[in-house]
């Protein structure tokens, strides 16, 4: 006790004002996270903002209805509007992305994008999010895009940052459309496609010129004028106005990746031997073909074509096909791109469905 009374007597007090710090107040003190804060709070003050503009000015349902259907009787819009892909047998029939797009920007009050978080492990995450301001309504989806493309000679690495962003915005496009529609009612979205689709038939043209044009756009997909005759079982001049509107959402859902030519068209031994395009396209449906079935591994555990083709027909979610896949990779590598067209096809079912 005695040494602790001699030690508080031998203490010098700190004079009042002694530290140079002690006038700055908590909040003027600088923060390690300056620059973070500093985005936060102007990310939070452009929120509550366009929140406050949205109540402020509320959208008239009338009004914005009337300039969806106004939108789509644009024929340059309606021909890319629909998309058609074949399931169980018959065609599905929805609107595109761009259909999409419209009816957001139309309807008033609706943020969208794309956003991509980071890269990291040569993939990026990607975010695709659809918000209604008005009536807080929101939808987001959160998905890993692979910097790999998927070919017949076998998956390619992407090191060319051009060759990356194409594939996360093909990839986000299908995504946004996805949360677009989970905002926007449903019943507005299907009078806007029944109106691209009268759009359509009363500006179906028909004629030698307008029928050309359609040929040289399906050209670039590999499909002939032969194709396109044997589909509609006619002569290209004896092609009907609905024929025109269906081969255009054909051709929509080609360009926007929901399908490839052979889901709708028959391959000509004759022209596949000739063209490029078409020989490339006789090789997608052979690949899409059964195969007979490789030699069989030594070990008697490891899976066979058959197994792995089936797991991947019958997977449920992402990460069912995603391990059936990783599976495949144990056979020959002559397996590899059937084993390479039947991910593909079941996941874009699978994110069909989830859409």
């Amino acid at each position: 006790m005695n040494a602790i009374a001699n030690h508080q007597q031998n203490t010098t007090p700190v004079a009042a004002g002694a530290n140079p710090f002690g006038s700055a107040s908590i909040a003027t003190r600088a923060s390690n996270n300056a620059m973070a804060d500093a985005g936060q709070q102007r990310e939070i003050a452009e929120v509550q903002a366009a929140m406050v503009i949205a109540k402020k000015f509320p959208r008239d349902p009338i009004a914005a209805m009337d300039r969806i259907l106004q939108a789509c009787t644009r024929p340059t819009l309606a021909e890319g509007a629909l998309y058609s892909y074949s399931r169980g047998g018959s065609d599905v029939t929805g609107p595109s992305i761009r259909l999409a797009e419209v009816a957001a920007q139309c309807w008033g009050n609706v943020q969208f994008g794309i956003r991509e978080l980071e890269q990291r492990n040569g993939e990026s995450s990607v975010e695709a999010f659809a918000w209604d301001i008005e009536t807080n309504t929101r939808q987001v989806k959160v998905f890993q895009v692979p910097h790999v493309r998927h070919t017949r000679q076998g998956a390619k690495r992407l090191e060319d940052p051009r060759d990356v962003y194409e594939l996360v915005a093909n990839q986000g496009a299908r995504r946004l459309r996805a949360c677009i529609l989970g905002v926007i009612p449903g019943d507005v979205i299907e009078a806007a496609v029944k109106q691209c689709e009268q759009t359509m038939k009363a500006s179906a043209d028909t004629s030698a010129e307008g029928l050309k044009k359609l040929v040289a756009a399906f050209d670039q997909f590999g499909v002939t004028q032969q194709q396109i005759e044997k589909r509609n079982q006619c002569r290209l001049e004896a092609t009907r106005p609905a024929q025109v509107v269906q081969l255009k959402k054909i051709w929509a859902s080609l360009r926007d990746g929901m399908s490839v030519p052979a889901d709708w068209f028959e391959v000509d031994e004759a022209a596949a031997e000739s063209a490029p395009a078409a020989a490339s396209l006789r090789e997608k449906v052979k690949a899409r073909a059964p195969k007979p079935q490789p030699e069989q591994p030594t070990d008697p555990q490891a899976p066979t074509l058959a197994d792995v083709l089936a797991g991947i027909q019958s997977a449920q979610d992402v990460d069912a096909l995603d391990a059936a896949y990783d599976l495949g990779r144990m056979l020959p590598a002559d397996a590899q791109p059937q084993l390479v067209q039947a991910y593909e096809l079941r996941r874009d079912a699978l994110d069909m469905a989830a859409k």
